[in-house]
């Protein structure tokens, strides 16, 4: 497929990930007529890969239907599966991305009724030329994070968490904010109950 001038109104989305030690790592190429390629690398360390194309495909969404002109939006992957997750509101693991893709796609079918994207899927096995160049580069990008862990998602909302239950003891133990009259909540154990969190499913 070559973009010509004649078709200024096409963006095409393709992107691809890998994981290595890790690290997710996902390239996104913009493709647009009349316009230089971009280029749009992501990396982040212990979450999955799945996670990772949806973020680049909500990235991709993002930038293309912001361009001006723009009535039609190709997304090429290797992972079709995962561009169905779009459509999949109940999955709470990918509910964000979800979300702001979907609210993304609602203004670019809403600035013009004539308005398209379509997904295609692309094996890297056929060595297409615009998927092969996005293939490779996912294959062959090597970060080297200094403190991976602290670049997880995980461990990001394990912080947030644990300054959040923080903030709850010490305005707990504060004699004005405690209140009188108040029930402790015991375990099996007899053992006092602490405020805690559940991670989400991965």
């Amino acid at each position: 497929m070559v973009l010509e001038s004649s078709s200024s109104l096409l963006a095409i989305i393709v992107m691809d990930a890998s994981i290595k030690n890790n690290i997710a790592i996902s390239i996104l190429y913009i493709h647009l007529a009349n316009h230089s390629l971009t280029k749009t690398v992501y990396h982040a360390a212990f979450i999955t890969s799945t996670k990772a194309k949806l973020f680049m495909i909500r990235y991709g969404i993002n930038q293309a239907y912001i361009k001006e002109n723009v009535s039609k939006i190709i997304v090429i992957t290797n992972s079709i599966h995962v561009a169905k997750k779009i459509f999949n509101t109940v999955s709470y693991s990918y509910q964000s991305h979800v979300v702001a893709i979907l609210s993304e796609l609602c203004c670019f079918f809403a600035s013009n009724q004539d308005n398209s994207i379509e997904f295609w899927e692309c094996p890297s096995q056929l060595n297409w030329n615009l998927h092969k160049a996005v293939d490779i580069d996912a294959k062959f990008f090597n970060p080297l994070p200094i403190y991976p862990s602290k670049m997880s998602w995980n461990y990001c909302k394990k912080v947030d968490s644990n300054n959040i239950i923080n903030i709850w003891k010490m305005t707990f133990q504060a004699l004005d904010g405690k209140g009188r009259h108040f029930l402790n909540l015991l375990d099996d154990n007899f053992n006092v109950i602490k405020p805690s969190y559940i991670k989400e499913d991965l």
